[in-house]
């Protein structure tokens, strides 16, 4: 008998599409009043609830609902592959890489110290950018030099799949997780980022001490360690193949420039996207873009600028292509190995875009066959009953359980946003709550779900087994759970 394997997220979402065409024939259809039937997002008027006539999917639907999908998301897809282009420059540069390295470098010695400080590095690339499949390449640097300290290779694994993975649990502005679902919830990115902050904290801070008391306790006694029956062989294997290479820990100007570039430009992208003025009333950013537009000159020049904390996916995408090209200066890449780089990095993340229009098909076919609003009827029925606290910890199990079927964090963005932002709006839960609870459930299956090719790949650098590393985890991913349970039970109260 073969080994079941599990489809592909583009096989599983367009089955979806399929299975949703099939209920347009059985599930009656509605429409809502709207407060506003021209804003993005659309808000329903709660009790406007009406059946109207059926309008099931056929097969020429269903093919044409993953091509309107692209239309109706270009802004998101653009700016995922203008994104991809900037990251791609950016590791060619092997700026990253350096700056870790001559962190690393730096630390020798000091290892019990840099357990912490890697991993809130680790963390921010998650949180900021989804630091992911980029962190493969520090495996091989980061365990030898724990197991040279006397830790374990779980130890020089957890520093960086544990870190990365709280800052995805904790996306405060990942454009891969929270910036797909602010796009599709229709608010801005900014919007829910302090409760995201906390989680990050948070979930940071018991994260360090979890792998902190563990390889102080490895250190202490070796036998303690759950790979201690591979200690001998761990040794030769890591310490054998152990370079160490001063040029790779030193990083130069042009590289610490590009750095530079890198945390400037996320910076800008926070400030961009917190609606400082609608929120907060503070008008700062707007007086300002005034006062430049105002100059002879060169108010005409610059054009007109989005002030900070009005800026949507355009403006975000328009920062990123402007980054592309510092880097481009920089550097000093040629024309065309500049456009070379910028290409293969979009097309690294070709993948997310094509999965963000086949996802965004879902929603076409439930719309265009009177779906969606029969499902947010029944859910404002249901709601009746259920205060807004329940509806957050329901919703946070629910994309917990949706994460394991589409482990893509982009994809289920799509999939599950168009559905439970407005669904919130009748629980008086902020749809911000929701992308939240969203991500959160996101970042803790990611760091156990079989199906990560990260998660797998890592365990096989460490040497390390599947089965292992889930009786060394178990006790914190509950702890990480009940944890962001209540924080988003006590956001919803307050």
């Amino acid at each position: 008998m073969k080994k079941f394997r599990m489809p592909s997220a583009f096989t599983i979402l367009f089955l979806i599409i399929i299975v949703i065409a099939v209920l347009t024939w059985i599930v009656p259809a509605g429409t809502y009043q709207y407060v506003d039937e021209t804003a993005t997002p659309l808000e329903p008027v709660p009790g406007t609830y009406e059946a109207i006539a059926q309008n099931p999917q056929g097969f020429w639907e269903v093919l044409r609902a993953p091509i309107e999908g692209f239309f109706n998301a270009t802004d998101i897809i653009v700016f995922i592959l203008v994104i991809g282009g900037f990251l791609g420059l950016v590791t060619d540069t092997g700026a990253i890489d350096s700056g870790i390295g001559s962190i690393v470098s730096r630390l020798s010695g000091r290892e019990t110290v840099m357990i912490p400080i890697l991993m809130c590095i680790f963390a921010l690339g998650g949180t900021i950018f989804g630091m992911s499949e980029e962190t493969i390449a520090f495996y091989v640097l980061v365990i030898p030099v724990f197991i040279a300290a006397g830790f374990d290779s779980i130890t020089g694994f957890a520093v960086i799949f544990l870190g990365a993975g709280i800052g995805c649990l904790g996306s405060t502005v990942n454009p891969f997780a929270t910036g797909i679902a602010s796009g599709f919830a229709g608010i801005s990115i900014g919007e829910g980022i302090v409760l995201r902050v906390i989680i990050l904290v948070a979930t940071l801070v018991i994260g360090i001490w979890f792998v902190m008391a563990y390889g102080k306790k490895v250190k202490a006694d070796p036998s303690k360690s759950l790979v201690y029956h591979m200690k001998e062989s761990n040794e030769q294997h890591f310490l054998s193949q152990k370079e160490v290479d001063d040029s790779s820990s030193v990083m130069s100007g042009k590289q610490k420039a590009i750095l530079w570039v890198f945390a400037l430009s996320f910076l800008i992208m926070v400030l961009g996207v917190i609606p400082w003025a609608d929120k907060f009333g503070i008008t700062v950013f707007e007086d300002f873009n005034g006062w430049v537009r105002g100059i002879p000159v060169l108010g005409t020049v610059l054009g007109n600028i989005t002030p900070l904390g009005s800026w949507w996916f355009g403006d975000i995408t328009i920062l990123f292509l402007l980054s592309s090209f510092i880097c481009g200066l920089i550097w000093r890449w040629k024309e065309l190995r500049f456009i070379e780089l910028f290409l293969n990095g979009a097309k690294d993340l070709l993948g997310v875009a094509l999965i963000i229009g086949i996802t965004r098909g879902i929603a076409v076919v439930m719309n265009d066959g009177g779906m969606t609003a029969t499902i947010l009827h029944w859910g404002e029925e249901s709601l009746k009953s259920m205060g807004s606290v329940a509806f957050v910890d329901l919703s946070y199990l629910f994309f917990l359980l949706l994460s394991f079927l589409v482990p893509s964090s982009s994809g289920l963005a799509a999939l599950a946003m168009p559905i439970m932002a407005p669904v919130a709006d009748f629980a008086a839960v902020g749809r911000d709550v929701i992308i939240t609870a969203y991500a959160s459930a996101s970042g803790i299956v990611n760091l156990i779900t079989p199906t990560s090719g990260v998660l797998m790949g890592a365990l096989a650098i460490a040497r390390v087994s599947y089965g292992i590393y889930l009786k060394w985890i178990w006790k914190f991913l509950l702890v990480l759970f009940l944890l962001v349970l209540a924080i988003l039970s006590v956001a919803v109260i307050f």
